[in-house]
């Protein structure tokens, strides 16, 4: 057997989120092992870094599968490509040892969080970012991201449904950039909550719009009640684009996207 490691790129827009479902709904993990299955003339179980929510994309999941099918690294990923729907991409592919986890050996996630802020809606990349028609002061933005940088317990900050064992993680930099009319939040943890980067996305932007002062960000941490945190943010801007593995496993590395952005 050889396990296989894949970067995968999807628009989450039409999906109900990556992990198979019972109710038959249709899901980025469903499409992929049924595709790979097809590749490897056996049925392909796959192991992803994280679960995506519906609508949520992805530029740099990462998962991992064992075969026992002698095939090229070229042909899971051009064969792969071949029996997916045009919304899943894979990207690359790698032998592994057999130590590696997608799951439990990353020790870092990175989401992009992507705001098009104008006074009217766009009409192109609707589903590929958040519309906020409220001035937004990207200055006000990054002053109360400062507060949730390090390890905190972040309850106020995921969904009251999150089934995570605990609600403490380390944020390791929440960095905020303007280009032209988007407005682009970085986020880097060792893990998140259920939710979690919608939720900050969601704070800052009313600290942006002027609804809130600067100091909210810190106070709904504080508080350790979801009930304080607002509104959550729409899952459209929200993009996984990086999975932080230790050096030993060599795995590629590329550009973070969307790579519309760069």
């Amino acid at each position: 057997m050889t396990r296989i490691a894949l970067a995968v790129e999807y628009d989450g827009s039409r999906f109900h989120g990556w992990q198979t479902q019972e109710d038959g709904v249709r899901t980025v993990q469903w499409h992929l092992e049924q595709a790979l299955s097809r590749v490897a003339d056996h049925p392909v179980t796959l192991i992803c870094a994280g679960r995506t929510d519906t609508g949520v994309h992805a530029t740099g999941q990462v998962c991992h599968f064992d075969s026992n099918a002698n095939r090229d690294m070229k042909a899971w990923v051009m064969g792969g490509n071949r029996f997916l729907p045009d919304d899943v991409a894979v990207r690359w592919a790698v032998p592994v040892s057999d130590d590696f986890h997608a799951r439990f050996s990353a020790f870092r996630r990175c989401y992009r969080y992507v705001i098009y802020n104008a006074g009217a809606p766009p009409a192109l990349f609707r589903r590929q970012v958040t519309w906020n028609h409220r001035p937004l002061d990207v200055q006000r933005m990054a002053d109360a991201a400062r507060a949730l940088v390090g390890t905190h317990d972040f309850t106020s900050y995921r969904c009251v449904h999150c089934q995570a064992k605990s609600p403490v993680k380390t944020l390791h930099r929440l960095d905020i950039q303007q280009r032209g009319r988007m407005i682009i939040l970085e986020v880097e943890a060792n893990a998140f909550l259920m939710h979690m980067v919608r939720n900050i996305a969601g704070v800052l932007m009313a600290i942006g719009a002027g609804h809130q002062p600067v100091e909210w960000a810190a106070e709904v941490l504080a508080a350790r009640d979801r009930r304080e945190g607002g509104v959550t943010a729409p899952p459209y801007g929200l993009y996984l684009v990086d999975i932080g593995y230790p050096d030993q496993f060599e795995l590629p590395r590329e550009p973070l996207g969307p790579l519309w952005l760069e």
